[in-house]
């Protein structure tokens, strides 16, 4: 019998004080695909970076760590570096913080080229172009020269593939690669990378909190908790019979539930007649405008007090860009109407007391709060702006309690906290100027399951306690199930159904609505069993 591609045994992680992975064990063959499972903390991205030697010097690693006999820990960095980038690969959750963004696309494929097989020329620049193709860019040729923030997320992701896959590894290390995508692009990144594993017989390792997902891509699954492996088995196994408490509580957890009810004269908050938002292509000496990159062409809208409106599509359809234009973020045309002011034609000035009134939410709340503020600094940021007579570190406190955060926390900074507690700590900086309107751009997609329920709980309960309008932008259609009252769903720009949930769910009428339901009942763990 052959040996196995990696091989774990006796793995322990501490950083200082704190054991984060106790006594790990596990194997994988070539061509298998294993996921470790686990909630957020729970020690498996820490498991799949110390195989390739990538934590940090604070890290204590003891046990095996064996790739093709090659004893892992304690190799030197030489070692390290010839197998990492080549023989085993990396792809991580978010490729907009692994892309650098001051370089073009082409420029980082060609690096990890020219590092492992010397690749120049116009040999190395077929064989990007090959890669883009082969991942699914459309017009490879045309995106050579693009940054990573004119791409969208799908196919930032797909270019994290491409460098991945360059020079062809036996292992492939996937770390959440699809959480922060649309239920359709996320469908599509999980075929490819089987269509890809198919073809060049690689193992992955695969590493998620989604056990809908580990579903469709894994052949043997480990439930990790605290460090510490509670279940592992082949996935079948797994997903029909789990032995565990936890490993059951990980299948169970799911967005449920209804919003609150709107009030009956509830009063129209926000409208917005034929929005659109164009951005002009500029070219030549005189920077002329050739062509206009169209966004968004053409969005009518309204929303009331105390009701939520859902903005859903896939990655690129424009969600996102509504939401800036809302803000006045971004310029746009057509009339924005928010609590009997016309927005369109004010200046900074003009505008700043009304930003009190509506406040937004991100998707990844590491990036959206400041590593050297601590977390009351950062709540209570928005009281000094706003010069709002109120004494900080009571309403700190009291907002804190709210969102369901230890006040006693606040000198504490971002870095010390959970995702779900920064996603909470993101919502009581919003929350503190108590606003009549939260745009909230996937602001769950980046965490567990059962952390995605509390904070779905959590906005569901302040909704109904002050009133709260709002602007609910997601690829996660459980939790969009669970959230909203109405539903508008884009399509490269274009608004092409809206109407109740309800009806949205029960009855489409589109075909590309019905193609993304069918996407998130692809991935829902619903499937299992």
């Amino acid at each position: 019998m052959n040996a196995p591609l990696l091989e774990i045994s006796g793995l322990n992680v501490r950083f200082g004080g704190n054991h984060v992975v106790k006594d790990v064990a596990l194997t994988l063959d070539a061509g298998q695909t294993l996921a470790i499972v686990g909630e957020s903390g729970s020690g498996k991205s820490v498991s799949a970076l110390a195989s390739v030697g990538l934590l940090p010097d604070s890290a204590a690693v003891t046990g095996s760590i064996k790739f093709r006999g090659q004893q892992m820990v304690g190799a030197s960095a030489a070692t390290l570096r010839k197998i990492r980038g080549k023989d085993i690969s990396l792809i991580f959750q978010e490729p907009m913080t692994s892309l650098n963004p001051l370089h073009t696309i082409e420029k980082q494929l060609l690096e990890t080229l020219n590092l492992h097989q010397s690749l120049r020329g116009a040999a190395a620049r077929a064989r990007v172009v090959e890669l883009l193709e082969r991942v699914g860019i459309d017009k490879p040729e045309t995106r050579l020269a693009a940054y990573p923030h004119q791409l969208s997320g799908g196919q930032r992701q797909r270019v994290m593939i491409a460098m991945a896959l360059a020079n062809r590894p036996a292992l492939l290390i996937a770390d959440e690669p699809t959480t922060a995508l649309d239920v359709t692009i996320q469908a599509q990144i999980l075929q490819l990378l089987a269509d890809l594993q198919r073809e060049s017989g690689m193992a992955m390792l695969f590493i998620s909190h989604d056990l809908g997902v580990v579903e469709q891509v894994a052949d043997y699954v480990v439930v990790m908790q605290a460090g510490e492996v509670v279940e592992h088995g082949p996935k079948a196994e797994i997903m029909r019979n789990p032995q565990h408490p936890y490993t059951r509580a990980l299948l169970a957890a799911g967005a449920v539930g209804q919003p609150p009810v709107v009030a009956k004269a509830a009063t129209e908050l926000l409208q917005t007649d034929a929005l659109r938002i164009w951005f002009p292509v500029k070219r030549g000496l005189l920077m002329r405008t050739v062509d206009h990159i169209k966004a968004v062409n053409h969005v009518d809208l309204s929303l009331r007090a105390g009701e939520t409106l859902a903005i859903v599509g896939e990655s690129g359809s424009g969600k996102s860009t509504v939401a800036l234009a809302l803000l006045r973020l971004v310029r746009s045309t057509g009339a924005i109407n928010f609590n009997g002011h016309a927005l369109q034609g004010m200046n900074a000035k003009t505008m700043r007391p009304l930003r009190r009134d509506f406040q937004i939410v991100f998707q990844d709340p590491f990036g959206s709060l400041s590593p050297r503020m601590t977390v009351g600094a950062i709540i209570a940021e928005g009281l000094g702006v706003h010069k709002i007579t109120v004494e900080p570190e009571a309403a700190v406190a009291e907002i804190m309690r709210e969102v369901g955060l230890d006040p006693d926390m606040s000198d504490r900074y971002p870095h010390e906290f959970s995702g779900g507690q920064r996603q909470r700590i993101a919502i009581a900086r919003a929350m503190i100027l108590r606003p009549k309107l939260l745009i909230l751009d996937e602001p769950t997609s980046a965490l567990d399951r059962t952390v995605q329920v509390q904070i779905v709980n959590l906005l569901r309960d302040l909704q109904a306690r002050h009133g709260l309008a709002y602007i609910f932008i997601s690829h996660d259609l459980r939790v969009v199930r669970a959230m909203a009252h109405r539903v508008i769903v884009m399509q490269k720009g274009d608004v092409v159904e809206q109407g109740t949930a309800d009806a949205i769910f029960d009855a489409p009428k589109t075909e590309y609505t019905r193609a993304l339901m069918k996407a998130a009942l692809a991935v829902s763990p619903e499937t299992a069993g």
